[in-house]
């Protein structure tokens, strides 16, 4: 059969291929992004209590009401948004989702998009189903920051979005208010709307303040912000996200949803309108994670990897050029097959495989994990 894809150059995610071969090999899995831990046990017995109350129906296209209100009451409190629940919140089947409706929803044939490498591995193949450019800025290396200067010179006419990701995936780093001074600088007296990924908006450390997009009404009027409620209650799998956004980018936004998923799981939904009534639960999850953080690298600090700062997330990068000058992919996999610990090669984040010779660790794991995989790490 004759199949002209439109995706030709896209294989299977390289979070599919490290943890089937950490399975494969035994091998302690610090790859792919997930806790190896349970979320807290008292949302579990509310997504239960959800069904036996028979609310295991579709739930609203845009989301369960309740959940929506307590997204807009949470966003106001922490960033000082008012956010109209019915107009301005919709509730996803994963973050991934969320994304690719938003870039669908405002993209394109023929628009321009500039995303900012090392990105996340959906953003491209969402753009390309749209028909539109990539135009790629990368990162300064080793501290990865956003060169702006390069951002304007890649702004066109035909500029339509730009994609940031903050807390960052996969490097840990997260924007400063001199970013967002930046992208104010570029984005003012355009026609540019913002995608800002903020999955990991609770994992910030170093007592920095995260800076939502949302905190800056000039800028919120045209961006869509997505969050997961995955990242933050350690409930990956259940894969539900949401988007905040202007009415107007909301509207375009729930059209591609509708028609995506239509709706999310409805007792999910309902738990996680119960559970963030608990603010101590994200509120201290920073400080969670930075625990995990510091212990990680102090575990490895007997080893030849080199830690890179990491300001948020649950990622951590290493320098391995002491140990060999393997590229990152094919050190990667022979770490996982020889030596029983797995973790991601970020030049699969760059459209030009760009390598510098590091690996993402996640240490979203019990400290039992870590203690073992920095053992087997430390060897190297």
């Amino acid at each position: 059969m004759d199949i002209n894809s439109k995706l030709p150059d896209v294989g299977i995610t390289i979070f599919t291929i490290m943890s089937k071969l950490a399975a494969e090999h035994k091998a302690i899995n610090l790859s792919q992004g997930f806790p190896d831990f349970s979320p807290h046990p008292d949302l579990v017995d509310l997504v239960s209590d959800a069904m036996r109350k028979g609310l295991n129906q579709y739930a609203p296209m845009q989301g369960v009401p309740e959940l929506r209100r307590q997204i807009a009451r949470k966003t106001a409190e922490l960033y000082g948004a008012k956010i109209d629940a019915e107009k301005e919140v919709t509730v996803t089947s994963g973050a991934t989702e969320a994304l690719f409706a938003a870039i669908s929803a405002v993209v394109h044939a023929g628009d321009e998009v500039i995303v900012i490498e090392p990105a996340f591995d959906s953003y491209v193949p969402a753009i390309a189903l749209n028909q539109a450019l990539p135009v790629f800025v990368p990162m300064t290396f080793p501290d990865y920051a956003i060169d702006w200067n390069r951002v304007a010179s890649a702004v066109t006419g035909r500029t339509r979005l730009i994609i940031l990701n903050s807390p960052h995936n996969p490097t840990g780093t997260t924007l400063t208010g001199e970013d967002i001074s930046a992208l104010r600088d570029i984005t003012s007296g355009t026609d540019i709307l913002v995608l800002s990924d903020e999955v990991y908006e609770h994992i910030i450390f170093d007592g920095r303040r995260h800076e939502s997009l949302l905190r800056h009404p000039d800028l919120a009027g045209r961006t869509m912000v997505i969050s997961s409620f995955g990242k933050t209650y350690h409930t990956t799998g259940w894969k539900i996200g949401y988007c905040v956004a202007p009415s107007r980018l909301t509207e375009e936004f729930q059209k591609v949803h509708q028609f995506l998923t239509f709706a999310t799981n409805t007792p999910v939904q309902h738990a996680y309108a119960h559970i963030m009534k608990r603010r101590e639960l994200y509120l201290g999850l920073a400080e969670f994670y930075q625990q995990k953080r510091d212990h990680f690298v102090a575990l490895m600090k007997g080893s030849r990897f080199k830690p890179l700062p990491c300001t948020g997330t649950y990622f951590q990068m290493m320098d391995y050029s002491a140990i060999t000058d393997e590229a990152d992919v094919d050190f990667a996999r022979r770490m996982t097959i020889e030596h029983g610990v797995a973790a991601i090669p970020p030049s699969v984040f760059y459209h030009d495989g760009r390598d510098h010779k590091v690996l993402r660790f996640c240490f979203a794991k019990s400290d039992q994990t870590l203690e073992q995989a920095a053992e087997l790490l430390c060897r190297i």
